[in-house]
Parts: C-alpha cells; structure tokens; sequence
C-alpha cells in the first residue's frame, strides 16, 4: 500500500509514519498541501492520504476532487482538536485519527479504507478452472480481458493477475472507463500539459505513465467512447501515449488488464467497439461464471463474509442454520459476489441467538429474499436441491457451452479414450473427432489418450 503523509504535527506523524512502514506500507511525506499535490499530479501515486488536521483540508479535497485523483483522506491531529475534527470529516475526511498514534487503530483504518482485495475464495470447478488459467498466464506480458456479469469479482482477479505477476512490486493502477465523461476520460489516461483547455492549471500525469512499470486496469472498458479507443489502441501497440496538449509522445512500460461486462464481439459489430482493440485487449480471455453457475462457492464465500463482517463489528462468528443456507443456496443471486456480501453482512447485523438464521437472510428493503424458508428436508429434498444447484449452473449459457463441457467432461471420464466417450454420448467417433478438433482450434485443452485435461490447464471462453 502507498501511504501518503501530509503534514508534521510536531513529530507526531512521524511516529506514525514508523507504524504504518512496519506494517508494509510505503510511505511517503510533504509538509504542505502544494507539495502534496505536485507529488500527486507527477504520477507518483497514492492509495491513503493522511493530513495533519490543522492544514486547509477543504483545500485540498476541493483540488483533488477538480483533477479527478481519486484518493480517500484520512485528518490527524491531537486529541483536543474536537472542532478541527469536526471540520475534516465534513470537509470530506473519511476518518480523523487522534494523537498520538494507537498502532492498533491506525492499522484498523488503513484496512478499512483501503480494502484487502486479495481474498480469493474459491471452492466450484467452474471456478477453480479460470483460477487456474489465470495463474498460468499472470507470469506472462500478455493482454488479459477478464469478462463476466457485475459484482462477479473481475477486480479481484484482476489483482490477483497482478499479484502473481512479475511487475507485483511495481503500481496496480484501476481506472473505471464508464464512471466519467470522455472528455475527463481522456485526460485521466493520458494526462495532460498546463493549459491544454480550462481548469488544466498544472501538468498533470495520466494512469498510463502512473503505472509505469506495473499493471493498467480498464474496468468496463465497454463504455469507453469508440473514439478514445483509437487513441487506446496506439498507447496498447506502440507503449507510447501523447498527454492532451502535449508535443512529444511519452513511452510507458505496462501491462494492460481490461474487463466488460458486456459481449464485446456482440458491441463489435453493433459498431460501439473496435474490433482491432479487441484482438490487442483479447490475448487471453478469462470469462468468470456468475455466482448461480457455481453453488459450490456460496457456502465458502458466505462463511467468509461471515468471519470479516464479525470481526469488523466486533460479533462472534456464528454458524448459518439450515435453513439459512437453503436460502442462500436457493437464491438466483443476480448481484453476484458483491449481492453475497451485502446479504451476509447484514445477517452478522440482525442475527439473534447462537445461529444466523433465516429470518437474518434479507433484502436491503428489510424483506425475506426470494427462496428464504424454503431449506430442502432429509435426503429427498438434499437431492432436490443438487438438482436445482446444476439446473441454475446452466442458466445463462449457450448449448454449444453446455455440449462442450459434457463432452470434454466424459472424455476425462474416459481417460481420453475417444471410442469409449463417444458411446457414452451417443454419437458417432467422426462426430466426436470433428468436435475435438474445433474445441482445440478454439483454445480448449482436450485429455489426451489416458490422461485427463489436469496435464495443463482449460481455457475459459
């Protein structure tokens, strides 16, 4: 994490500088807010500000919020600055922290701004498998394009590409292509010299040149206006980027993740997308499962949640009644990951007693969630559950998909044994072969005669 420190407090900050540097983090300090600034406007980054309360705080979240740097600010100051305090967090502070420095509460709101978007919690197949790939290609240069419905944790993989990649010590720089205009879009990328149109009071550095060395992030670069895409796709092919109002091409060395939670072959030829920026964006593709195609990982991810929301609020982590998870199991979980994790966080809120039970399962209206109280019983209703966990698996994919999988399936059933498979699905050898042959075209890993796929890893379309 990239701290930055503002201010001095009469050494009190750097006491606090000593903290945060023992936990990880890599800080850095200015005296004034104008330093801060030109610190910030050089692409150097920061994911925390910390500043001292008794500077302009207004000021400098009025100049952030003007050159678009997104930063959260966190006000310091001694105890007894009660009004000053006061101030900071209605000036836009997230939190204001007393001095001097509790080593504990400091590393509390440090995690709680910044978020651990590392957790990965998977425990589904069909999950496991775009995990795999995702691990084979993250040592890789490679163009990634991570697609999949809202809230089914593109970002984290996104991260998680970058953390096991080789530039992990270098900048993970996200921007979110459909949260502002094209106009600030373009700038945000590419930055921007003195003067090169109103409010453009300084040189400004873009999240190209401030991922420099690292890793670029284009969340739902499905919304990017399809004329900035040519612009993209020059910085993408040449590693060269122009700063609006610039005279000269500045080079960057970066690696370019990109997710959509769009069909982009689909926005090609409605003609919202360029299809040469696809072919460069789509070296590999990882396409992740909405959270109904993987029931496995409900259970996993809802524990989770469990414990982090517990801790959080300083509850006891209690188990989900039966019946509790019925609901979740029966819910279609149209939010996804980020769905699961509102839900569960206000069951650790509004459970009552040694469980969490279903009447804790609810929407954020207060109401029961479609499926609550409607937990299967003994082993007819297990089975009927299984049943209905791998009819919401298939729900929002193609047939060819389905087919696909059923075949590559039996085939590592049969140890790549083309005779056998093809009589367990019922079609003819040439069928089978043909089918293979398309899969293996298409990117897909085939078992080969007595292995199973396990010897590399399936690609998901």
């Amino acid at each position: 994490m990239r701290l930055m420190i503002v201010g001095t407090l009469r050494g009190q900050l750097s006491a606090a500088t000593r903290i945060v540097h023992e936990r990880g983090a890599q800080v850095t300090q200015a005296d004034t807010i104008e330093t801060a600034l030109k610190y910030l406007r050089a692409g150097r980054g920061a994911d925390l500000i910390m500043v001292d309360v008794a500077l302009r705080i207004a000021d400098l979240i009025t100049a952030l919020a003007s050159e678009m740097i997104n930063v959260p600010v966190v006000a310091c100051g001694v105890s007894n600055d009660a009004a000053a305090a006061v101030a900071a967090i209605e000036a836009g502070a997230k939190e204001y922290i007393p001095l001097p420095p509790d080593p504990e509460m400091i590393a509390a709101i440090i995690a709680a701004v910044t978020r651990d978007t590392l957790d990965v919690v998977v425990t589904d197949e069909t999950m496991l498998r775009v995990l795999r790939l995702a691990e084979q290609v993250a040592a890789s240069e490679a163009s990634v394009l991570i697609t999949g419905e809202s809230g089914s944790g593109k970002e984290v993989i996104a991260r998680f590409l970058h953390k096991k990649s080789n530039r992990k010590d270098k900048p993970f720089i996200a921007i979110n292509c459909a949260a502002m205009p094209e106009a600030l879009l373009e700038s945000e990328l590419f930055g921007h010299e003195k003067g090169a149109f109103t409010g453009a009071v300084a040189r400004r550095i873009g999240k190209f040149e401030e991922a420099d060395g690292g890793t670029l992030l284009l969340d739902e670069i499905s919304e990017m206006d399809v004329r900035l895409q040519a612009k993209l796709l020059r910085a993408i092919q040449e590693r060269v980027i122009d700063r609006v109002g610039g005279s000269k091409p500045v080079p960057v060395n970066i690696r370019i993740l990109a997710t959509s939670n769009r069909n982009l072959t689909d926005e090609v030829k409605k003609g919202t997308f360029r299809e040469d920026l696809l072919y460069r964006l789509n070296v590999v593709n990882l396409k992740l499962p909405a959270l109904r195609q993987r029931p496995s990982d409900i259970m996993a991810l809802a524990e989770h949640f469990i414990k982090k929301f517990a801790s959080q609020n300083g509850l006891p982590p209690r188990p989900l009644s039966k019946e509790a998870k019925g609901a979740l199991l029966a819910a279609a979980w149209p939010g996804n990951v980020r769905e699961l994790e509102n839900t569960m966080h206000r069951a650790v809120l509004l459970a009552m007693g040694p469980e969490i039970g279903v009447d804790a399962i609810l929407t954020p209206e207060g109401t029961a969630m479609a499926g609550a109280g409607m937990a299967p019983r003994g082993p007819a209703g297990e089975a009927a559950m299984t049943a209905e966990a791998v009819t919401r698996a298939l729900v929002g994919r193609t047939v060819s998909e389905v087919e696909r999988d059923l075949i590559l399936d039996t085939l590592d059933h049969c140890l790549g044994n083309r005779t056998h498979a093809a009589n367990i699905l019922g079609i003819s050898i040439r069928t089978l072969r043909n089918k293979l042959n398309e899969y293996e075209s298409g990117g897909f890993d085939v078992a080969e005669p007595g292995s199973q796929r396990g010897a590399r890893t399936q690609q998901v379309a």
